[in-house]
């Protein structure tokens, strides 16, 4: 009661004036004023998910700059050296942050929560948001291998049962491989890290801990170095182990500088505390001339803490072995090696990603999303990885509110429309159908859509559209997104199907005259569209003139296939978008994210392909080439440094669209029909080595593609399937780069056919 007659409003707006400063009220008045009018201004988990990043900016602003003869993380090294083109200048920026090389690596065991990262340098950050351990050699003569300050490196994935990350730099006569993996033990999981140096003169290799990560600092109060047990104990909850005595320790606080200034020092510390929060540590083994030393620690996992929402109550997803979670994996055999080891990297991306519940990432984007979550469900489909995508989808109704709303963030009306068309997307391809639990919560999704839309008269371009939302945070203020209205739209298509196979007719019926009464809706406002300087195409929302965020709207071809492959507006949309909008090959999305975007690249690619236009190799060639050297992507590429600008530095959504993306490369769904081959770049077949996926499940049951090498003088190419179709086999098209294409309206569970090359 007291809020609805205290005068708040006024309180600020005097207070704040009288202080000298702007009016809050005010300002956030006319910040609305570019964006529809929307029930939620901004996703308050968004907004504190800022905040925090925000103040671990400001925390940056006010250390990292007064210290820069400390050694910082990579990104921090390269960002404020004024000779790199990483270089940010601070200013008036309140906050620093890592905006040029958001780029990491995770490493883990599947099922399990913990996932460290490894930074381009090979620092590992061993739990979410800690401090970090580096590795150094320094020499008798003061030369210095320091990882974060050398320019160049090799970094790669070893995909074996242990899931291991190399590193290996060189500098001043020296070289240095370190190698980070999670590895399980009768007592726990461990993380273990290993380094190998080698040197030509004697020194020292050096393991730092260091108080930051590749977000910024990260504070350490207290290490404690135990030598009869070799054990550091940091701030008094984490330990890390090592292998073997160090010659040497040495510990420093804040106000003595970086321990890297005191490792020539006499006098060693074996304990230290700093009021401030930055101890620095390090454990030195001393290295002999013209030879190598080898070192490894582990640091032990602790359990998870429990989760504050309610516990599922579905059996929770099982820690296994690599070799066991891998097991249904449709595997993909290319002549690119570059090209198979990212698919093969994405694949452990979900795996890693999916310990229970669903991540967006292992570190900034450690909670969860719907929109995320359906993606990477899609992902582990096209891997065939029924299991996991299964458990994810059973999961689903956990955060549904009592409306029917299925909330991750507030504000964000794509995510019923996504759940309902995964669901349907996995019963269609597996045969089976949703049990009671889940088809309870499908069903009440589809009545929330329905009861969400906007009424059907009014005479506005969003009449009978949703609400003016959030939506995916990279299309810009609220407004009333095609990308949400394409998702809900499918998904009343999706709980028809649903319905109708459950037997349900009557609501099967309605759900389907909803969908074509929405259908009807979207078609209105489209023919309303004046501000698309005459062309056919759909920008992102009703009165959005066409700019970057008509890639939302490319969702109406890639996944839903709510348009023929040559519509009109849907071509008009990728012909603005491949000339406006691209860097290089690359969709450079200005908004928000402002870098070359791997996986909405993938969706304009993905587009191109279902129309058959050849430019979509070009884009599926610049994705794979933007990708890290371990193998993976951020959510955005800086267009210069090539380091991650936005997000997290390991995404799983951009995994997801990889896998899908080479999957409809083989085999794809385009109505009654399974497209075979239509993908295959001319590069591959002319590799002459076998190209083949599967077992991969399809709407029409699974199937395995090989195309086989041509042999000598043939002028054709033989493409065969296997398959176990769910009923009736479906028309197979053959549509091989280069080669007539083939119908077989009744193909078996088995069979070949001979592509003709094409004449000329």
């Amino acid at each position: 009661m007291m809020q609805k007659w205290f005068p708040w409003r006024y309180v600020v707006t005097r207070l704040a004036r009288s202080h000298g400063f702007l009016d809050p009220l005010t300002l956030y008045a006319r910040l609305q004023r570019f964006a529809q009018p929307s029930e939620v201004s901004e996703p308050v988990e968004l907004l504190r998910a800022g905040a925090v990043f925000h103040a671990r900016g400001l925390l940056n602003s006010r250390v990292l700059q007064h210290n820069l003869d400390w050694v910082w993380p990579y990104w921090v090294e390269r960002q404020f050296n004024p000779a790199d083109v990483s270089f940010v200048p601070r200013a008036f920026s309140l906050t620093h942050i890592n905006l040029t090389h958001r780029n990491w690596t995770a490493v883990g065991l599947p099922g399990r929560k913990a996932l460290p990262i490894i930074d381009p340098r090979g620092l590992l950050t061993p739990f979410w948001d800690s401090w970090s351990i580096d590795v150094w050699c320094i020499d008798e003569n003061g030369q210095t291998l320091l990882p974060c300050r050398v320019t160049g490196a090799d970094q790669w994935q070893v995909m074996d049962e242990e899931h291991t990350v190399m590193t290996r730099t060189d500098d001043n006569g020296m070289q240095l491989e370190t190698g980070c993996r999670m590895v399980a033990g009768e007592h726990g999981d461990r993380i273990r890290l290993t380094a190998r140096c080698s040197m030509d003169n004697a020194g020292w290799l050096v393991v730092a801990l260091r108080p930051a990560n590749p977000e910024g600092v990260s504070f350490i109060e207290h290490v404690q170095f135990d030598e009869p047990t070799r054990t550091w104990t940091v701030n008094d909850e984490n330990t890390v182990v090592f292998d073997q005595a160090p010659d040497e320790h040495h510990a420093s606080r804040y106000h003595e500088g970086d321990v890297f200034v005191h490792l020539r020092d006499r006098i060693q510390a074996d304990s230290c505390r700093c009021p401030v929060g930055l101890v620095t540590a390090a454990a030195s083994f001393k290295v002999a001339s013209s030879t190598s030393r080898s070192i490894s620690l582990d640091i032990p996992v602790k359990p998870a803490p429990p989760e504050r929402r309610p516990v599922s109550p579905r059996t929770p997803w099982p820690t296994q072995a690599w070799v066991t979670a891998l097991e249904q994996q449709a595997q993909l055999e290319l002549p690119d090696a570059r090209l198979k080891s990212l698919y093969d990297a994405a694949v452990r991306t979900l795996v890693l990603c999916t310990p229970d519940d669903c991540h967006a990432g292992p570190f900034t984007y450690k909670r969860y999303w719907y929109r995320d979550a359906v993606f990477i469900g899609h992902g582990l489909l096209s891997a065939g990885l029924i299991d996991r995508a299964r458990h994810l989808i059973n999961r689903f109704p956990e955060r549904q509110s009592h409306s029917g709303y299925y909330h991750s963030q507030e504000g964000e009306w794509d995510a019923n429309g996504e759940v309902l068309w995964l669901a349907d997307r996995f019963s269609q391809m597996t045969g089976e159908l949703p049990d009671s639990q889940l088809w309870s919560s499908l069903s009440k999704a589809a009545e929330w859509i329905q009861r969400k839309r906007l009424p059907d008269y009014g005479g506005q371009p969003h009449e009978g559209l949703l609400p003016a939302g959030f939506s995916a945070e990279h299309l810009g203020p609220n407004d009333h997104y095609y990308w949400d209205n394409y998702w809900a739209l499918a998904g009343l298509h999706s709980a028809a199907r649903l319905a109708a196979v459950l037997g349900k007719e009557e609501l099967a019926e309605h759900h389907e005259e909803q969908a074509m009464l929405f259908s009807a809706a979207i078609e209105r406002s489209l023919q309303k569209l004046s501000h698309t300087d005459g062309r056919l195409a759909i920008p992102a929302a009703p009165t959005r003139r066409l700019d970057a965020g008509a890639i939302g709207s490319v969702v109406v071809a890639y996944p839903l296939q709510l348009c023929a492959p040559d519509d009109e507006r849907l071509l008009g949309t990728l012909e603005y978008l491949l000339k406006n909008c691209f860097h290089e090959d690359g969709f450079f999305q200005d908004m928000i994210h402002s870098g070359v975007n791997a996986y909405l690249t993938l969706h304009v690619a993905q587009a191109l392909l279902r129309s058959g236009d050849e430019r979509f190799a070009a884009l599926l060639n610049e994705v794979a080439h933007i990708a890290s050297p371990a193998g993976h992507w951020p959510e955005a590429v800086h267009p210069n440094t090539g380091g991650g600008c936005m997000g997290d530095g390991h995404h799983a959504w951009a995994a997801a669209e990889w896998i899908s993306m080479l999957r409809n490369c083989f085999v794809r769904e385009e109505s009654e029909s399974l497209i075979l081959a239509s993908g295959i770049l001319p590069q591959w077949l002319d590799a002459g080595t076998e190209l083949s996926l599967g077992m991969v499940p399809t709407l029409f049951g699974d199937s395995r593609i090989v195309i086989l090498p041509a042999n000598a003088g043939d002028s054709g190419r033989e493409v065969k399937w296997e398959a176990r179709w769910h009923g009736k086999a479906p028309t197979l098209e053959v549509r091989l780069y280069g080669h007539e294409p083939v119908v077989i309206h009744e193909a078996g569970d088995s069979g070949s056919v001979i592509c003709t090359r094409i004449a000329g």
